[in-house]
């Protein structure tokens, strides 16, 4: 389990097709070192599994499914990856609870900064950012304005929706930190997005689709046969 609190990004260096599946090497000093073959770690919100440990490097197999249903498959050298640690038990959570089990793709509408570039007050380095994404359709039911959302790997909290009105999109507001310490300011117009939609929503729905209902139904001929 995550809770989408990036660690720091990590750097594509290569791509290689190994009978079907693709391995990647990720460029990833400080958290490669903690890491043993078979750990798990989120790669932009996708749980993956370590393979081929070194200090500085880590590889990992994208399997056929992994490669149709999220981002990674547009990944190229040089891309740069969010990467986090599995949560250790007892851990407090920081962002919301995240399984790294992408729910599908989206695209990056616009990523603008909320102070205008043409204004004297735009400090590139010190802005918020305003995000919209827009989102797959098998999770905008999910998409609850001030609820969770894990994008690329990244816990954040829905600012605004057009989906109750019949749109697609969600807005989110970036903090300077978020932008300079993801993938996020490294992203253009169009970018394919990893979706995670809260967990616990999706429980809920679950719940209700599944409430317990009766045995049998009360009908009038069952209520003669029992004597009422």
């Amino acid at each position: 389990m995550f809770t989408g609190i990036i660690e720091q990004t990590g750097t594509i260096v290569s791509l290689i097709n190994l009978d079907g599946v693709q391995r990647i090497t990720v460029a990833a000093p400080g958290i490669a070192g903690q890491l043993r073959e078979g750990d798990s770690l989120a790669v932009s919100g996708v749980c993956l599994t370590a393979l081929e440990i070194n200090p500085e490097f880590f590889y990992a197999d994208l399997a056929a499914e992994t490669l149709e249903k999220t981002s990674l498959s547009s990944l190229a050298p040089g891309s740069l990856v969010n990467l986090e640690l599995p949560t250790a038990a007892g851990s407090p959570l920081g962002g919301h609870i995240v399984q790294g089990h992408v729910d599908g793709t989206g695209s990056l509408v616009s990523l603008e900064p909320v102070v205008p570039r043409s204004s004297p007050q735009f400090n590139l380095e010190a802005t918020d950012w305003w995000l919209t994404v827009r989102v797959p359709e098998n999770v905008r039911a999910f998409m609850v304005e001030k609820g969770s959302v894990t994008i690329e790997g990244i816990s954040l909290t829905i600012a605004r929706s057009t989906i109750p009105a019949g749109g697609e999109t969600i807005s989110l507001a970036i903090l300077p930190l978020t932008y300079w310490r993801t993938n996020l300011h490294s992203l253009a117009v169009g970018a394919t997005i990893n979706v995670e939609a809260d967990v616990l929503l999706k429980f809920a729905e679950m719940r209700a689709k599944t409430a317990e209902k009766p045995e049998f139904d009360i009908t009038e001929p069952w209520l003669v046969a029992n004597g009422y």
